[in-house]
This record gives structure tokens, sequence and C-alpha cells, in this order.
């Protein structure tokens, strides 16, 4: 009975080992299950360029009609030239003047950008703790009263750096000697060679403005619908429009792949200029004949009966005035 009852507790505390591997694994695979529903936590934001370069963990996203770009904690941002902008996650707006590089770190409710050249504009909204990181300076931008939080950080032209803290107060760290000094609200100071003891007062010495979001136009019409054609200007060539189905872009692939995309899914807009039908309507008649007016005859005039007759004209030849001359010159009784 004691070889049984040993053997019994054996297995019993063998099992407890297998039990709660088995609940672990169940809670791995419930966590893994649940992850796709939940939007990830690592999100930044969505950002927006014309001449920018993105390599590291990201995600492409429909807005609208539009397929965007957002970064992920990790993302690695190079604005070549221009400016880009990038739309927080939670709430909030970063604004990447170029030529510049920087990376984006997200962790626990805290934004990190580190910041290599260029010059980046901050406004955040809500409680997201925001720190910028430089080679040689940290700055950690802390709301005043629970108000919003607007940092400028960058680089000019000749090396010096820029902070300015519109909104909120921002504190400055020496990563090497551990030196600090807080810059209050309205605050705009540049300093040479990463040393706080060449601390300067500046006036707009480095310029970054907020960008405004930018109209989402809408999305082309699918290919069951007419689409709206609009006249052209007179003495302009045909445009041929083609809508075609988005293409796809994976960054970490070194050859992309051949897109497949179905020919029906194509669209051609040709877009002309129409020209009014000239119509004529009416009659066309030659010269007309000018016609006395039909109407009652004029009535009787007691004046015009009485007035007196027109003198006959008189006949002015030269044998009427010879006759005329002698009759004057005898006498009226002869």
């Amino acid at each position: 009975m004691t070889v049984f009852s040993n053997s019994i507790a054996c297995r019993r505390r063998a099992a407890i080992p297998a039990a709660s591997g088995a609940i672990l694994c169940v809670a791995l695979i419930a966590a893994a299950a649940g992850r796709p529903d939940q939007p990830g936590s690592d999100s930044v934001g969505i950002i927006d360029g014309e001449a920018i370069a993105i390599s590291g963990p990201m995600s492409m996203e429909v807005v609208n009609g539009q397929e965007k770009t957002v970064l992920r904690s990790g993302s690695d941002v190079q604005v070549k030239s221009g400016t880009a902008r990038i739309d927080l996650v939670e709430g909030g707006q970063v604004s990447i003047c170029g030529p510049a590089h920087l990376s984006v770190l997200k962790s626990a409710g805290s934004l990190t950008i580190a910041l290599d050249t260029g010059t980046v504009h901050v406004r955040v909204e809500h409680e997201l703790a925001l720190n910028i990181y430089t080679p040689l300076i940290q700055a950690q931008a802390f709301a005043i009263g629970g108000g919003p939080r607007d940092a400028l950080v960058g680089f000019d032209s000749s090396g010096a750096m820029c902070i300015r803290a519109n909104l909120g107060a921002i504190r400055l760290e020496q990563q090497l000697t551990g030196q600090n000094v807080i810059i209050p609200q309205t605050g705009d100071v540049f300093l040479f060679s990463g040393q706080l003891e060449h601390l300067r007062t500046s006036a707009g010495h480095c310029a970054c403005a907020l960008q405004t979001a930018k109209a989402t136009p809408p999305p082309q019409p699918p290919s069951g619908q007419f689409a709206r054609v609009e006249p052209l200007p007179p003495n302009e060539e045909l445009i041929y429009q083609f809508v075609m189905p988005p293409l796809i872009y994976e960054a970490n692939a070194n050859v992309q792949p051949e897109p497949e995309i179905d020919p029906r899914m194509i669209v051609v807009i040709r877009r002309v200029r129409v020209r009014p039908t000239l119509i004529f309507q009416g009659r066309v008649e030659g010269d007309g004949v000018a016609v006395a007016p039909s109407g009652p005859p004029p009535a009787f005039s007691p004046v015009t009966a009485n007035a007196p007759k027109a003198p006959a004209p008189s006949n002015d030849s030269l044998v009427n005035r010879v006759r005329n001359f002698v009759r004057k010159l005898l006498p009226s009784g002869s």
C-alpha cells in the first residue's frame, strides 16, 4: 500500500506542471487570436509626404478610399526634401521639415523621437509623454495646467540646435554631463556644440510650421458607372485617363512581385470637348414691296373747302415776259 500511495503522489506532482503548461498555452493562443481584432498599441500614426523613405515596422491601411502608411514603433523616416506630416493616433501632429532623418519609438503611452538631422514641430493634445532625443541633448515637453504641448526642435544649416516652447515648457538635459535647464513657455533658444553653457536667446532661428491636412479627393467611380466628362477649353488635345486598382509595395522585399491586375478593372476615360450643334429656325425672304396702308378716307373739312386754290405755275418764257411788259406801258383803256 505504501508503494501504491507513493506512485499516486508522484503522478499528482507530475500532473501539476503539465496542467500549468496547458493553461499557459491556452492563454497564449487566446491572446494571439485576440490580437488582430485590437488595434496595435505600437501604432504611431499616419505619415504623408512627397519625398520620403520609410524603413522598419509599418503597415498599410485604406482611409477614405486611399492607401496610407501607418508608422509603428521602430520606424525610420527620411525626408529627402520638402515637408512631411505624421497624424498621431492619440491626436496631435508632427511636422517634419527636410532634409531630415529620424526614428519614432512608442512604449507605455510615451512617444520618443530620435532626431538626427532636420527640424520637427510637434503638437500633442492628450496625455502622451513626449521626448525628443538628439545626439547630445534630450528634450522633454511637459504641459502647463493640463494644456496642449507645442514644441519645435531642430538643427539649422550651421549645425546649431534650435529649441522653441510655443505651448508648455521644455526640459533640456545634456546626455553626457547630466546638466539640465528648463525652457519656459514662449521661450526660443539655440545652442552650439550641444553644450548648455552656450545657450543663447533666439528669435525665429529655425522655422517649421504645422501643416494642415489636405482635403481628400473623392474616390474614382467604379467601372459600372459613367464618369462625368468635363468640357475642355478650345485648342486643347484629347486627354485619356486610366483608372487602375492600387498597386502593392512591400518595403522588406528586395524584388517587388509582379502585380496581379485584372484588365477588366481598368477604366479608360476619354476627355473631349463637345462642340454645340448649330440649328437655324425661321424663314428667309426677298426684298419687300412698299404698300400704302389701306385706311378710311379722310373726313371732309370746311376749312379745306374754303381754302384758296393754289396759283397755277407761271410761264416764264421770253414771249410772256415781253407781253406783260407791253401791257404795263399801255393805258388800261386801250
